[in-house]
């Protein structure tokens, strides 16, 4: 699993990023003064960093700057500054994102595996004689190409990402309709269905499992 470094000085919020992102499975560190912060986010080993801009002894502003000399990891800014001027900024220097204090965990979840999965897709996916192909956007079951609509393949491309794990309700709709829909939550078994339809029932596999109550998963088990 993806290693996130927090850069935060009040030990409060960051002991809740912390926990609540190693329940979600990543692996953390976690400093408090903007120093240290830079030296740690030039390490080789870190996917994602989650930056505080007011921090003792270097900014995070001024640790994006240095950062992005040499280094392309991914940056979310988590600022109490929500002004658009702010958020211009830290964009302006190379930040993937900002989030204005306080937001939601849910949401950066979701700005958080946007900004991992993009640059780390495989060249295929498998899943018994089922391949997906996200660079030509090409779905085929043996020798047989399925066609497949742009939700249907986002949605198919998010279960493989996350292939045996179980996927609540809010985190797929988050993911594939993005945090900000607001439609009917029913559309997630709408499209459950199509896919089953092309896939499981065309075929006679059982590639996509209902977990009652929770959500879903994919896997051949």
């Amino acid at each position: 699993m993806a290693k996130i470094l927090i850069i935060e000085d009040d030990e409060r919020i960051a002991r809740f990023l912390q926990l609540e992102l190693e329940h979600e499975g990543y692996e953390t560190i976690t400093v408090h003064r903007g120093r240290q912060g830079l030296d740690e986010a030039l390490r080789d080993d870190i996917d994602l960093v989650l930056l505080d801009v007011m921090l003792p002894e270097l900014s995070g502003m001024e640790i994006l700057r240095r950062l992005r000399q040499s280094s392309d990891v991914p940056v979310i800014i988590l600022s109490a500054k929500g002004d658009v001027v702010d958020k211009v900024s830290g964009l302006d220097l190379g930040a993937d994102d900002y989030l204005a204090k306080p937001y939601s965990i849910e949401e950066l979840f979701a700005r958080i595996r946007r900004l991992l999965r993009t640059p780390h897709l495989p060249s295929v996916y498998t899943a018994g004689q089922l391949t997906l192909d996200p660079l030509s956007y090409k779905v085929t079951y043996g020798d047989e190409l399925i066609k497949l609509t742009k939700t249907e393949f986002s949605l198919l491309l998010y279960f493989f990402e996350n292939r045996g794990r179980v996927l609540t309700r809010e985190q797929v709709i988050e993911e594939v309709w993005g945090y900000d829909y607001m439609g009917d939550t029913n559309v997630l078994d709408v499209y459950v269905r199509y896919l089953r339809a092309k896939i499981d029932q065309a075929y006679g596999v059982k590639l996509i499992h209902t977990h009652r109550g929770v959500g879903y998963r994919f896997d051949e088990r």
